[in-house]
Formats: structure tokens, sequence, C-alpha cells
């Protein structure tokens, strides 16, 4: 099954390196200057994206949520005020989408509304990301699918027949598929890799990872089970304020994850069985005895 999906000239899918993303989401807490930072921590560490949510905070806020009070670095404030201190506007992508090409490295969001959608038509990001909790958003999916953009769908908090609905579609020549379970953090017990077997067997599309744990060896084991792109929070210090700094990588874990998923790439190999240079020395001191009679096929 071809698996390819193009991302602004970066291929994505079988026989290619991981598309690492890291997700900055909203660990930036509303500030440009944090966000910047973390911009410079993927490109630093190897990352290939990066990943921020937008949202039309007053669609995608349920109305009974609106006005409860929570404590927040800006004071005692509603929910719905508290969506917009950490939503970030046009001006503020523009300079997002200047930095990252200054930097050279690709960015994109999650995007939770039509209207957000429509908002980064204004912008020549690699694909639109579908949030594991609007898997079940029929108009969204719509928009995403409309917009002509490559999408990325994350599978949390879903059953296999709403997965199935959502890629019909979405169709999948245009699309990357990554398993998720959306806790934050997610204990190992629910991870539940193996799902990443399941859907490479299912669609002919890149499946990938977005994993919400605490650690690194397991979304290595992702790779091994064969995930083409990755996506893991990141954060300046897991201790800040909000509610996925916890389930993030820090900047030293997140420069190893990328040093180790390429040398997990390497280990792979093509699985072709084959004689190496370095075991032909080692044999003609090891192998005392070659008795056994192999017939040619």
């Amino acid at each position: 099954m071809a698996r390819v999906v193009e991302l602004n000239g970066r291929s994505v899918g079988d026989g290619y390196p991981n598309y690492i993303i890291a997700e900055i989401g909203i660990n930036h807490n509303g500030s440009l200057e944090i966000a910047k930072k973390l911009i410079d921590v993927a490109k630093a560490s190897g990352c290939d994206a990066v990943k921020f949510q937008k949202r039309t905070p007053e669609k995608c806020v349920p109305a009974e949520v609106r006005d409860k009070m929570r404590e927040t670095p800006w004071g005692y404030i509603t929910y719905l005020e508290y969506r917009y201190k950490v939503e970030f506007g046009e001006e503020e992508f523009a300079q997002i989408d200047n930095y990252c090409r200054a930097q050279k490295i690709q960015w994109f969001v999650s995007c939770w509304d039509p209207d957000s959608v429509e908002f980064m038509k204004k912008f020549k990001t690699p694909c639109i990301k579908v949030p594991s909790a609007s898997l079940t958003d029929r108009e969204l999916l719509e928009s995403v699918r409309d917009s002509g953009h490559p999408a990325m769908l994350s599978t949390g908090m879903s059953n296999m027949d709403q997965i199935d609905a959502a890629v019909k579609l979405l169709g999948t020549d245009n699309l990357l598929l990554a398993h998720a379970t959306s806790t934050y953090p997610c204990p190992k017990e629910e991870l539940n890799l193996r799902m990443i077997t399941t859907l490479r067997g299912m669609y002919p599309c890149p499946i990938g990872y977005s994993g919400h744990e605490v650690g690194l060896a397991t979304t290595l084991a992702a790779v091994a089970l064969g995930a083409s792109f990755l996506e893991r929070h990141i954060t300046l210090d897991r201790a800040m304020w909000g509610s996925d700094q916890a389930a993030s990588i820090e900047p030293g874990g997140l420069k190893r994850l990328v040093k180790d998923v390429r040398n997990v790439e390497l280990a792979l190999g093509d699985g072709k069985k084959q004689v190496y240079e370095s075991e032909v020395i080692a044999a003609s001191r090891l192998r005392l005895r070659d008795t056994l009679k192999v017939h040619a096929k």
C-alpha cells in the first residue's frame, strides 16, 4: 500500500525518516517570546516541525463552562477569558510564520473549528491537524478536506467505527493518521502501541503516533512498530503553569528523543538478511567448521 504524503516538499511515510513534530500547543501560555524559545528548542533538537493550536473560543468553549472561574497567571478569570489569553491571532501567527521560515522549520496547527480552518488559509502550512476531540465533528472534517491541505487526524478517545467514518470522509490520498490515547499524562498500560500495527493494516496512508506519556522509551517503540511520524508535546519546564506541561518533554529530553529515533531508524534496516563485511571477518576467526551443505535455490 502506498503510504507517502508530501508536506511542503518533505515526504512522510514508509521509506522516509520519521517526521518529528514538536507540539507547542498552548504551552507558550500566550507569550510569543516563549513560543519562539520553544521553536528554537525544536530546531536545535532536529525536529521537522512545530505545531500550535487554533480555536475560535466562543465557538469551541461549551456554554456551561464559559463563565466558570479559574485561577490563572492573569488572575481569577472566567474560562472563556482564559481561552482568549492563550489564543494567538493573525499578528502572532504572522510572526511565527516568519520566525519558522528563518529557522527553516515547518509549522502548522490543530484547528478546532471551521473558522480556524478558514483563518489558516492565510498561511502556507504543510497540513492541518484535526485533534482527537474533533474526530466526530463532520463540519470541521469537511472544511479540512475542502481546504486542499493534507490532513493529519489523531484518533484518541475514538472507537474503530468513529475512526473509519472520519477516514472515509477525509479520504486516504492526502491523509496522515495518528494513533493516540487522549490522557495527559497517559499511563503506560493505556498507550496500546500495537494499534499502530492495526491501523497500518487497515489504511493505505502514513500512520503515526501522538504521545502524551511521561518518558521517551515508548515513543521509540512506536517507531519500531512502524510509525512514520511522531508528535510529542514540548515545554521549557514541566513545572510551568498549564494543563499540558506535565505531559511534555523538556529541551534535553527532546534532543535525546530525536537522536534516539534516528538511531532506531538506522538499526531497523530493510528486513533482508545479508552477511555484513564485519561478519565475514568474524566468521574467518570463529567459524571452525563449515560442513552444513546448503543447496542454492
